[in-house]
C-alpha cells in the first residue's frame, strides 16, 4: 500500500483530496474499474455546520466513495447574494476534505454541477431533503448510466443561512 493511504486507496491528507478538475475524469474512471461505488453530491458548503456532517455521512454510507462537488467562490455569490461566499472556496474544499467521510472534492465554477456530473458519473446522486419532488440536475444523467437518485432529509435548524442570521444578531 502506498505510504500515506488508507486501504480505500483514498489519501490520507485533506489536500490530496481536493482534486484538480481537469483530473476528477480519470480519477472516477479508475475507481469504477475497481469496482467502487461513486456517490455525488455537492453544495456550497460555505459555513461547514452539524447538518452538513450528518448529511455528508449518511450520502458517504450510500457507497464506497463520496465525492463532493463544490461550488466556487463566483457561483455562491450569484446563488446566495452580496457578501456570499464567507469562505474562499480553497478553505471549504479543504474543511470538507477533512471530514473522514469525504474521498474527494472538486470546485466547480457553474452555477449547477450539471458538467461535473458527466465527468464523475456517479452511481448514486444524492441531494438533500428539499429537493424531494423538485428537478435535481444530473439526475437525467445519473439514471441514463443505470445510476440511483437520492434524497437526505435536513436537520432542521441547521443551516448556513441561520447561523449567518445569529452571528449578525437577528433571530431566526
Amino acid at each position: 500500500m502506498p505510504r500515506g493511504q488508507e486501504r480505500t486507496g483514498v489519501p490520507e491528507n485533506p489536500a490530496a483530496r481536493v482534486i484538480p478538475r481537469r483530473a476528477v475524469r480519470a480519477l472516477c474512471a479508475r475507481l469504477r474499474r475497481e469496482g467502487k461505488r461513486i456517490v455525488f453530491t455537492n453544495g456550497c458548503f460555505d459555513i461547514l455546520h452539524a447538518g452538513h456532517a450528518q448529511y455528508l455521512r449518511r450520502a458517504a454510507a450510500l457507497g464506497d466513495v463520496l465525492f463532493v462537488g463544490l461550488n466556487g467562490d463566483l457561483s455562491v455569490r450569484r446563488l446566495k447574494g452580496e457578501g456570499r461566499p464567507v469562505q474562499k472556496a480553497a478553505d471549504r474544499a479543504y474543511l470538507l476534505a477533512s471530514l473522514s467521510c469525504v474521498s474527494y472534492v472538486a470546485v466547480f465554477p457553474e452555477d449547477t454541477p450539471a458538467r461535473l456530473i458527466r465527468e464523475v458519473l456517479p452511481h448514486v446522486l444524492v441531494k438533500g431533503g428539499d429537493w424531494k419532488g423538485k428537478q435535481i440536475v444530473g439526475a437525467d444523467v445519473v439514471r441514463a448510466h443505470g445510476g440511483d437518485v437520492k434524497t437526505i432529509r435536513f436537520l432542521p435548524g441547521r443551516s448556513t443561512s441561520t447561523i449567518l442570521s445569529r452571528a449578525r444578531g437577528v433571530s431566526r
